[in-house]
């Protein structure tokens, strides 16, 4: 890379990281509130409504470039709870009208021992559980398992650019 193809490059990240930080947060309920989805509470929602709520939400966040990731340890329940109760009030940067930006929610990405964890008995493979025994000699992983429900591969991606994202 060119000494002026790099200057491009950092100016260009420069401009999405100037963008971030001049957008405004938000909470993601407010957003699907705003788009027309309602948010009841998980004690008001029998197993069918809630299913088709979720979905509901997990597509519409999708519109708006908020995007699931890891969820196939939780029920529909369980993921809807946690979404309702802990991650739609939350404030948030969202910037749907850029391609090269996507929030992403790792259901098990806050790196506490709990979501580790999950993600060595459910999602990672033989090789991410080696390497982390290497790095991590004294860490005792739980035995790989098949995840109890199969979502993650119904979920939407953020389409990705060659030319754009970075985020």
């Amino acid at each position: 890379m060119s000494a002026d193809e790099e200057k491009d490059v950092k100016e260009v990240f420069q401009d999405y990281i100037d963008a971030f930080e001049s957008a405004e947060e938000r909470p993601l309920s407010a957003v699907l509130l705003e788009s027309g989805v309602s948010l009841p509470s998980p004690d008001e929602l029998d197993d069918a409504h809630l299913k088709d709520k979720l979905w509901e939400i997990i597509n519409t966040l999708a519109l708006h470039g908020a995007f699931l990731h890891n969820t196939n340890h939780l029920s529909d329940r369980e993921l809807y709870t946690k979404l309702w109760s802990e991650l739609l009030p939350e404030p948030t940067v969202l910037m749907p009208e850029n391609l090269a930006f996507g929030h992403h929610i790792d259901m098990i990405g806050s790196g506490s021992e709990e979501h580790t964890n999950l993600y060595m008995k459910y999602y990672a493979d033989e090789e991410e559980r080696r390497k982390w025994l290497e790095e991590w000699p004294d860490d005792r992983l739980p035995e790989p398992e098949d995840p109890p429900y199969d979502r993650d591969r119904l979920l939407p991606q953020r389409e990705f650019r060659e030319e754009g994202s970075v985020m």
